[in-house]
């Protein structure tokens, strides 16, 4: 595509990203701070980083000659990062999820947003699984989803030894679980009503461990969840039709249920780009790129369902 793109972060996150915008011909201009991340950047990708930070960086850089912007940096830079390039005049930033550290943190940054007429992409890359587009050409083709489930257990006994920025793992229902709660009401409708249940503690997230509750979504299919950080499980959802359950466990794959059977198939899909790079994120780079919007969860679309995580998770709003 030929476009200037800076690319702030150098760690793990940063590499797939690096992938596919390479293979889309962009010259990509990476910035970070960590040397080790430097150096492991460089040996994966074949490109060098500008070493220092982002705020020393842009001292001395246009922002003009620059035609996209993504912000992969630690979750707990990620607002200050994204407040620091909009000070410098940029418009057009993909910025990783959930876009800030905690509830506080991203309703600021909104305001922000707002302030200065900034577009800000909010990178929940599971949105462009090929596993949601075919089936969200199912759904369509039903008319619609009737009611939908979804779990979103975490594996506390791994995230407690993580090594993670102050205040990521207390914030960890909004740093990690949104991915699949997102997904679910991308796909089936955001709530228009909710009741929630929590219980549990753990050390590193004091709000709650276990969860459960039901709602409506705002296209009228209703809806339940359950979670519990402290027993076996994983993500998944369940999206029923007038003619179908729809079985994503895990994500990447989609299973089927036609009525009148017990038969659970797996569905063929064109999933070539989930399989060369990180799954999802070909398709999200390529829709941000192009200005497409459609599949995208912006900041505002993120702004707007923060009171239902808060309810879900037992944080504060």
């Amino acid at each position: 595509m030929n476009k200037n793109v800076l690319l702030v972060g150098s760690g793990p996150m940063a590499i797939e990203y690096a992938k596919v915008l390479t293979s889309m011909n962009c010259n990509v201009i990476v910035v970070g701070r960590s040397k080790k991340n430097a150096n492991e950047f460089f040996l994966k990708t074949n490109i060098s980083v500008i070493e220092g930070g982002i705020d020393n960086w842009l001292i001395n850089n246009n922002p003009n000659v620059i035609d996209k912007t993504i912000v992969c940096v630690s979750e707990n830079e990620l607002d200050n990062v994204v407040i620091s390039l909009i000070q410098k005049g940029f418009k057009d930033i993909l910025v990783e999820k959930p876009a800030g550290l905690n509830i506080k943190n991203i309703k600021k940054l909104s305001d922000i947003v707002k302030k200065n007429n900034v577009k800000l992409f909010v990178g929940y890359n599971r949105r462009f699984y090929a596993s949601v587009n075919k089936a969200l050409q199912i759904i369509n083709e039903d008319g619609g989803v009737t009611s939908f489930y979804f779990e979103f257990t975490e594996w506390s006994h791994v995230i407690k030894d993580l090594e993670k920025g102050v205040g990521v793992k207390e914030n960890w229902f909004l740093q990690n679980s949104t991915h699949i709660i997102d997904l679910a009401f991308y796909i089936c409708g955001i709530p228009k009503d909710i009741s929630s249940y929590c219980g549990g503690y753990l050390d590193w997230h004091p709000s709650a461990s276990i969860f459960a509750g039901a709602g409506v979504s705002e296209s009228g299919a209703l809806f339940n969840y359950q979670a519990n950080w402290q027993a076996p499980g994983r993500w998944g959802i369940e999206v029923l039709t007038k003619n179908h359950r729809l079985i994503f466990r895990p994500i990447e794959k989609l299973h089927i249920q036609k009525i009148g059977s017990v038969a659970i198939d797996l569905v063929e899909i064109d999933d070539k780009y989930d399989i060369e790079f990180k799954p999802g994120l070909y398709k999200e780079i390529e829709a941000y790129l192009n200005n497409d919007t459609s599949q995208f969860c912006m900041l505002d679309d993120l702004v707007k369902i923060l009171p239902f995580y808060a309810k879900i998770a037992n944080y504060e709003f």
